[in-house]
């Protein structure tokens, strides 16, 4: 497939991604007993991605695809059958019809030429998250597999793990009442203040770079500033911090109070550059009313070292060892260590996590795999019976604290959804609104402590300079 075919195909102009006519409609997958998937990017957390997918029974792993050679050869070891490429592009034209659905786990960049071009071949995609790279593309995809009837779903693995699924019902059943006010964080830093290296160095003959950069602009190669690990920091590749666990923890507090995207938006950063993102930022949302918040609901994300800052609605209640027995009388040497310990923890915010802060108390939602923890008045309320009762009404089951066996839930449902056994709970639809969001904040990062005004039904800001951010220039390659 030659370059003008492939712009054309995809429906990505060169000032920015529009939708082009469809040209395969999708087939029922209820036709078949399996699923037939393809895979772009089979490195890092694209080969976890492989094995989740594979894990579930159904599955047949017919293509592997990475620029990569490296990572290409090790993903062949587990999957000896499947086809390799070097080109998402000339897999999709010559396995059109041998493949289901499409799997997606590049860098942020490709997400979107990537999906797209397989949704114009009318097959399924799942794609790793931020869905996108840009705004722009966040809509267009999601009209895309509107459009074609398609089954997606954006990879937020803890979407469907259980404290989530139980913290969004227990929001939506009125524990805190309605939410006025989120505060999110996570200490992770995909900044970058430096300058861009000098000089390039010799290209690996294991790596393409030009499929590698793609539809971005052409760079020099520089080892290990862009491949495999740092592309999250520069803006060309990735979306940040915000853009990496932004989405995973803004997704449970977004889904369970009904979220639309937001009315503005400021970052607390520092000045831009053309190269990386802020090491620290701190981005307010303003959202408009739901059924569960407030008249509006503000909404407030740290990243960075040292996040999130200190706040009152963070604070969290201690245990007071005056009030416990530590006789040595009456406790072991283990005992006592463990209650130290226990002392030293309370009172300190999880690394990560989210706080709801409603009109009857706060919810505290620590990420990962930890229970939601109700206090009111500065102290615990214990909320046992409101979990039990939430967990037997809608069939969540006990907690389970195992990545391992938790992780493969999310993939699996996607599987089932294109075999037509099941809905897909983060679909297109629900990921592009959360990407958009998400994205809005990190274009707030090149206009610092600046209110910028967001209109969803024209998708601009009233702020004319800021929407020259909202698509990219895509490069032929």
């Amino acid at each position: 497939m030659n370059k003008r075919e492939f712009l054309k195909r995809s429906g990505l102009g060169v000032t920015g991604l529009v939708l082009a006519p469809s040209i395969i409609m999708c087939k029922s997958q209820t036709e078949h007993q399996r699923l037939r998937t393809a895979h772009i990017g089979v490195g890092n957390m694209g080969n976890e991605d492989l094995k989740s997918i594979a894990s579930h029974p159904l599955v047949d792993v017919v293509a592997l695809c990475d620029v990569d050679a490296n990572y290409l050869k090790a993903a062949k070891t587990q999957y000896p059958d499947a086809r390799t490429f070097t080109d998402y592009r000339i897999m999709l034209k010559e396995l059109e019809d041998e493949i289901d659905a499409v799997i997606v786990s590049t860098p942020d960049h490709t997400h979107a030429p990537a999906a797209m071009l397989a949704m114009e071949f009318g097959k399924n995609v799942y794609c790793q998250k931020p869905l996108t790279h840009y705004v722009s593309e966040a809509r267009a995809m999601n009209s895309m597999a509107e459009k074609n009837q398609l089954v997606t779903q954006m990879g937020i693995q803890v979407h469907s793990f259980y404290d989530y699924k139980l913290a969004t019902l227990l929001i939506q059943s009125g524990i805190i009442g309605k939410v006025h006010t989120v505060h999110a964080w996570s200490p992770k830093n995909w900044g970058y203040n430096g300058d861009l290296p000098e000089g390039s160095d010799p290209i690996p003959e294991t790596l393409d770079w030009n499929l590698w950069l793609g539809t971005s602009k052409e760079r020099p190669y520089k080892e290990g500033f862009y491949h495999p690990g740092n592309w999250r920091k520069l803006i060309d590749y990735g979306c940040g911090t915000l853009g990496d666990m932004g989405v995973h923890i803004f997704d449970t507090p977004y889904n369970a109070l009904a979220l639309d995207v937001p009315l503005t938006i400021k970052n607390e950063c520092r000045p831009p550059n053309t190269l990386g993102y802020p090491e620290n930022n701190v981005v307010t949302y303003a959202f408009p009313q739901t059924k569960y918040t407030a008249e509006t609901l503000t909404w407030i994300w740290y990243d960075g070292p040292g996040a999130p800052r200190d706040h009152q609605d963070l604070k969290l209640p201690g245990i007071n060892s005056s009030d416990m027995d530590t006789s040595e009388d009456d406790q072991s040497l283990e005992d006592k260590m463990s209650l130290d310990a226990k002392i030293a923890e309370e009172g300190q915010l999880p690394e990560q996590g989210a706080m709801f802060v409603g009109e009857k108390g706060r919810l505290l939602l620590p990420h990962f795999m930890q229970l939601p923890k109700k206090i009111v008045d500065g102290a615990y309320v214990d909320i046992s019976s409101e979990i039990a009762a939430i967990s037997e009404a809608h069939n969540l089951g006990e907690p389970v604290r195992d990545y391992a066996s938790e992780g493969p839930k999310h993939y699996h449902e996607f599987v089932d959804a294109c075999l037509g056994r099941g809905t897909c709970s983060a679909p297109f639809s629900y990921a592009s609104k959360l990407t958009e969001t998400i994205l809005l904040g990190v274009i707030a990062g090149r206009f610092p402590d600046q209110t910028l005004h967001w209109d969803s039904s024209s998708a601009k800001f009233e702020e004319d300079e800021a929407n020259i951010y909202l698509k990219g220039t895509y490069r032929a390659f």
